[in-house]
């Protein structure tokens, strides 16, 4: 694995999902504009397969998706036999079983076409993303409508399905000679702890530290973690990701209580994603100017807790606050503008860098 300190600079890179259709032209402007992290798109709106549950259902056991409602269940066959099924094949590594098809993340495919066509990698990263187990098992119920994640037995089971479908991405993005970064996706966690929500802090930490602990012991691959809501950010630290994807622009204030957990982790070398341009609450009246005195900002408050100012910006990418799919195409190419441009800015004689 790389240092991962001095690595990232507030190079940018993006969330996952986008409203485009048109897959040839969306990955070649991803690799023209994001030369040094790529992330492959989701499609969300080209085809339901690509939702966000949906798109990594292959392989897991006991499953039956309708794609034409969205939506993914627990079927009536006995559990038992899915998952004796299910292990026979995870305990043997058998990777390609967990695979994601081309149908259902076709941007996955064409990315590495064109990355691995470079006779030279403009970058040293690739970036892809999976749904995180918490978020995961608390969007399927079972036969008595109760979310998964109560049920032990298929958590488990699904668990560590993710864990080794992600393993399959990681070595997928490897043919393009990059080295993989891979997000767990993950919000659900804004409802731990809250009344109206089934998941408790200590199981969320124990299924994010199972994916997290199995994807480094088989793996280089650099593990994070995006929740795009508030949360208990303790909880994210504890699970031990290298990289860390808040939203900046709407949470900063809430995610930076957490001083310690954050100054430990940072002096540990790990990375903050800053989702510093809006999406959702994107008005299109936004400048760069206001983005990077609003980041500026925010690393001037870790500052304070006696970290080194380039310390922060070498450890620090930065991305849209959450994935553009809900967004209007023009939107999100203006997204993709505000974060390229304010990237170039942090990085530019006069930017965040103290020579």
């Amino acid at each position: 694995m790389p240092e991962k300190k001095t690595l990232f600079d507030s190079l940018p890179t993006c969330v996952g999902s986008v409203p485009f259709l048109d897959t040839k032209a969306t990955c070649k402007e991803i690799v023209t504009r994001l030369p040094d992290i790529p992330f492959w798109p989701q499609f969300v709106r080209k085809s339901p397969l690509e939702d966000m549950i949906i798109q990594y259902t292959e392989g897991l056991p006991l499953l039956e998706v309708d794609s034409e409602k969205r939506e993914t269940r627990i079927t009536a066959a006995e559990t038992e036999a899915g998952l004796v099924e299910f292990y026979e094949h995870f305990l043997s590594d058998d990777l390609d079983y967990f695979a994601i098809s081309k149908d259902y993340a076709c941007g996955l495919y064409e990315l590495i076409d064109l990355l691995s066509v470079e006779t030279e990698p403009s970058g040293q990263f690739i970036k892809g993303q999976t749904v995180g187990p918490v978020t995961f098992t608390s969007a399927i119920n079972d036969h008595n409508n109760i979310p998964v994640i109560n049920n032990p037995d298929i958590a488990e089971a699904f668990t560590k399905g993710l864990s080794i479908k992600a393993l399959w991405q990681i070595k997928k993005m490897e043919e393009t000679n990059r080295h993989p970064i891979l997000f767990l996706d993950e919000p659900s966690l804004s409802g731990v702890g809250s009344a109206f929500s089934s998941i408790q802090k200590e199981g969320a930490v124990s299924m994010l530290k199972e994916v997290i602990g199995y994807l480094k012991e088989k793996s280089n691959a650099l593990i994070g973690i995006h929740c795009c809501s508030n949360t208990d950010w303790s909880l994210i630290t504890e699970a031990n990701p290298d990289i860390i994807n808040f939203d900046a622009f709407d949470y900063m204030e809430h995610f930076l209580l957490y001083r310690d957990e954050i100054s430990a982790f940072l002096k540990n070398g790990n990375i903050l994603a800053w989702g510093i341009v809006p999406t959702s609450s994107l008005s299109g009246n936004e400048s760069v100017e206001e983005l990077f005195i609003k980041l500026a900002k925010g690393i001037t408050q870790i500052t304070d807790w006696g970290i080194d100012a380039n310390t922060i910006v070498h450890q620090s990418i930065l991305t849209p606050a959450c994935g553009m799919g809900t967004m209007s195409p023009k939107l999100a190419g203006l997204c993709m503008d505000l974060l390229c441009n304010l990237s170039k800015k942090c990085r530019s004689d006069g930017g965040l860098f103290k020579k």
